[in-house]
């Protein structure tokens, strides 16, 4: 009896359909936005999902202001960063970043949750968010994605 070999499917970089996504953040939880927004990203929730080929879609996130959190983590998580230079570290808890950059806590989130190397800086370059509850982008026909 003789058997077949069956062959591990592999996605194409230059067939893969995009579609754009728009996730309102109102009022929902930061995790669970950011963990969507990935697997959206990467492409993980497609059947033709392939590690080493970017299959992932376009997200859009909306009114990332407006983002909840549980706990006590506004007053506890902190976000680091470091200028190189002596004495060049800065601290910045998550309630005062809420309100200085709140898009770059949903980035950063994000972004924390894409593998690092060429494909996921290129996967990132999909991700656009807004602090409102208005986009540019219109014309992509963006499907609503409810978290």
């Amino acid at each position: 009896m003789e058997r077949k070999l069956q062959r591990s499917f592999m996605a194409k970089a230059n067939e893969v359909e995009r579609k754009t996504y728009v996730i309102d953040a109102e009022g929902k939880i930061l995790g669970k936005v950011a963990a969507k927004a990935a697997i959206i990203l990467r492409g993980k929730h497609k059947a033709i999902f392939t590690p080493h080929v970017d299959t992932g879609d376009q997200v859009i996130i909306i009114n990332a202001e407006k983002i909840r959190v549980t706990g006590r983590k506004l007053q506890k998580k902190e976000y680091h960063r470091y200028s190189g230079y002596p004495s060049g570290q800065r601290t910045m808890k998550l309630e005062v970043m809420l309100k200085k950059a709140p898009t770059q806590v949903l980035r950063l989130a994000v972004n924390r949750m894409i593998p690092s190397g060429p494909l996921g800086n290129k996967v990132k370059t999909k991700l656009k968010i807004y602090a409102g509850d208005k986009h540019p982008h219109q014309a992509q026909k963006p499907i609503a994605l409810e978290v």
